[in-house]
């Protein structure tokens, strides 16, 4: 099933929305999968300059999860070589020397904490939430997250965006179906009570609060 988004004119009565919603600036749209993946965007595709900073923070955020110490060493050392030691030797890393000198002297006692890269996270987002940020809210990846937003305010869901499968368990008053929904492909529980049922077990209360 296909999403028709609104009319890209939606921009201005969304921006004035999620300005109104405290909802326009960098922590809020950066920490959402949507706006992070159109902020991406925007730097991969409409910025003049390279943004190395977005590839550096996913390998941080990617070596904090792991949990194998080993692969944590390797990690740690690939995402040094690659984005701390390159940069230093061509005078291009512009990082703080404290946030530098602490990854070398874990790294030196082949001590790999979570934490290792946690100084330079902050910089990064720094960097990234400036002029950076307010170029993107100029630009037509924001007006895309504007349509996104205006579609999820709007949305309202019906059997029609379903479609069921088989029973997976019965109850009291009803059956529980196996259903995925059409849009995204994602399998779900859906939950069908029968009005009659209920009315004559006089489980109304019942049924409200478990919705």
């Amino acid at each position: 099933k296909k999403i028709i988004l609104p009319d890209p004119s939606v921009r201005s009565v969304m921006h004035k929305h999620l300005e109104k919603m405290g909802e326009v600036n960098f922590d809020k749209i950066f920490n959402q999968k949507l706006g992070y993946l159109l902020f991406k965007e925007f730097c991969e595709t409409m910025c003049d300059e390279p943004v190395p900073q977005l590839k550096f923070l996913e390998e941080i955020r990617n070596y904090e999860k792991l949990e194998n110490q080993e692969e944590r060493r390797k990690s740690a050392r690939d995402i040094y070589d690659n984005f701390i030691m390159k940069e230093l030797l061509s005078n291009t890393h512009n990082y703080n020397k404290d946030s530098v000198e602490f990854v070398q002297q874990h790294l030196a006692k082949n001590e790999v904490p979570t934490d290792l890269f946690e100084p330079y996270i902050d910089e990064i987002l720094l960097a990234l939430r400036g002029e950076l940020f307010d170029r993107y809210v100029e630009s037509e990846k924001y007006t895309r997250f504007c349509q996104w937003k205006n579609l999820e305010l709007n949305i309202q869901l019906t059997m029609n965006d379903f479609s069921v499968h088989r029973i997976i368990g019965r109850g009291g008053f009803g059956e529980v179906y196996g259903c995925r929904k059409a849009d995204t492909g994602k399998m779900y529980a859906m939950k069908c009570l029968d009005k009659k049922r209920i009315k004559m077990k006089q489980g109304e209360t019942l049924a409200r609060n478990e919705r």
